[in-house]
């Protein structure tokens, strides 16, 4: 239907949305976009056609001129751009990304938020004092050959094992595309070795590991299981192994031996501080740093004043905000370990001969975001106010509470995996496109960006913050709402869409190592 005759049926008023006072741009709100002609109470006037999302000129800006959303520099304009005009991506150039050596570092240390006590969850804890939100036996590979064979015995497992261990939540595989055909000691290989290691001690798998190997790959079985652990491998080259069938009762006879030890856990009261969160974007769009990256936002400061931990990740969707970053760095340490990932990525790309304008995707641009600065300041705000506490090279285990910055980088899937293997047993995922993404290690929130996009995947997303765009709600009141839901799907109380699906993506290793 035409945007205009739209409009005009509806009866629904022009709205635009401008985030700061020095902002020469807004986007617009309505569905659908505005036709030319479309005139604001302030006396603004398109003079062409703006899609839903996409960005009008408040003033005229100059060829050269700065463009400003956010309060910050998002593009530079290749021509002039007319008052009321469409400021679209053929328009625009991206400025250059923050220099990495003159970052203020903790200068604007955020004072502690008044803490939140009494909130609490139903979880699972492990003997290590972590706690899960779900009681899953994962079975991990060390080698891309056993994928099909341990596909065939989790058929098995599922059909034949489970149904007599009711109080496990389900079994899944970390396979992966590793393992051999790869130099194994090349330096950048501690990446995705350290992954697979974290991987197999997330929360949620009760600490109970087990490996399925092949026997001449040169990652060895025994480097994914715990130091002390002297058991729980299963060699598929083994002479023992007299054939397939052989090889599946091995096994399945090891799983079962995990899936009694993990079937008399129990669901106990625990505190919300105890929970380790992670924040996510994809598909994004325009509105994603007006409603749902703010929502989840509130949100993280609301866990983090519990004493929870809340990663936060995507460098490249990072480095352009790193400026506002660092000052919030709690330590100047911490500011340091930031720059560092940055540097470590931006040194990768060039070895790619690529750069961070691959980012964003036509989808988001779509959407109305023109450049990976604009992208960048929309997702940052995902992390809420709070000081950050720590930063986590790719797979790395977290260990302190509160605010974590988890370089990965924007790849929903890698990205998901390297938060996985950081220790998240619950992770909030916002999209203003859609993605029908999710994860079998740990439940996902779906937080859509517009209603239109809610209600119209009404059963894969599971809180709908474009409210907030439309006046409905305020993000104060999202983020307690997206707090509370978080509580009710980590005690198993409420079950996200994704999860009645069964809709999970494979995991994807972050490999910068060279292959062989």
């Amino acid at each position: 239907m035409p945007a205009a005759s739209h409009v005009q049926r509806t009866g629904d008023e022009p709205r635009i949305i401008r985030l700061s006072e020095t902002d020469n741009v807004a986007i617009v709100v309505n569905a659908f976009g505005l036709p030319p002609g479309t005139v604001f109470p302030d006396g603004l006037t398109l003079r062409e056609f703006v899609p839903e999302g996409h960005k009008v000129a408040l003033a005229d800006i100059p060829e050269g001129g700065a463009v400003r959303r956010y309060g910050e520099v998002i593009g530079i304009a290749l021509q002039e751009i007319p008052r009321g005009g469409w400021v679209e991506e053929s328009r625009l150039r991206t400025p250059p990304a923050p220099p990495l050596d003159a970052l203020p570092l903790a200068t604007r240390v955020p004072a502690p938020l008044p803490p939140l006590d009494g909130y609490t969850f139903e979880g699972y804890r492990n003997p290590d004092g972590s706690v899960g939100t779900r009681n899953i036996l994962a079975i991990s590979t060390s080698v891309q050959c056993v994928a099909g064979t341990l596909d065939v015995a989790l058929r098995r497992i599922r059909e034949e094992l489970l149904p007599r261990y009711p109080n496990v939540d389900g079994v899944v595989g970390l396979t992966h595309a590793y393992g051999c055909g790869v130099a194994i000691n090349a330096p950048e290989a501690v990446i995705p070795i350290r992954t697979l290691q974290s991987l197999a001690r997330n929360p949620n798998f009760g600490g109970e590991v087990m490996v399925v190997g092949l026997g001449c790959e040169k990652l060895v079985s025994e480097r994914l299981l715990p130091d002390g652990q002297s058991d729980g491998v299963v060699r598929l080259q083994d002479e023992r192994h007299h054939g397939f069938g052989a090889m599946l009762q091995s096994i399945m006879a090891m799983a079962e031996a995990r899936l009694e030890v993990l079937n008399r856990r129990r669901r106990e009261t625990c505190p919300a501080a105890d929970l380790v969160v992670g924040l996510q974007c994809g598909g994004s769009d325009a509105f994603s740093g007006v409603t749902a990256n703010p929502a989840l936002g509130y949100a993280a400061d609301l866990l983090v004043r519990a004493g929870a931990t809340v990663l936060f990740s995507e460098v490249t969707e990072v480095r352009d905000a790193i400026h506002l970053l660092t000052p919030r760095a709690e330590t100047e340490e911490v500011a340091r370990a930031l720059i560092r990932e940055m540097a470590w990525y931006d040194a990768y790309l060039a070895r790619g001969e690529a750069d961070r304008s691959a980012n964003p995707s036509p989808g988001n641009k779509t959407g109305g975001l023109n450049t990976i600065v604009e992208k960048a300041l929309g997702s940052v705000a995902k992390s809420g106010t709070s000081a950050i506490r720590g930063v986590l090279a790719p797979g790395e285990r977290v260990r302190q509470k509160g605010l974590i910055f988890a370089a990965t980088p924007a790849s929903d899937f890698v990205c998901g995996t390297l938060q996985l293997a950081s220790g998240i047993t619950l992770q909030v995922f916002s999209t203003g496109r859609g993605t029908p993404y999710g994860l079998a290690q740990a439940p996902v929130i779906k937080v859509a960006t517009r209603t239109e996009l809610s209600r119209r995947w009404s059963d894969l997303i599971d809180l709908d913050a474009g409210r907030i765009a439309t006046g409905e709600s305020t993000i104060e009141e999202m983020g307690w709402e997206l707090f509370r839901l978080i509580l009710d799907v980590a005690s198993g109380r409420r079950e996200p869409w994704s999860d009645h699906w069964g809709l999970y993506n494979d995991l994807t290793l972050f490999n910068p190592a060279p292959v062989t």
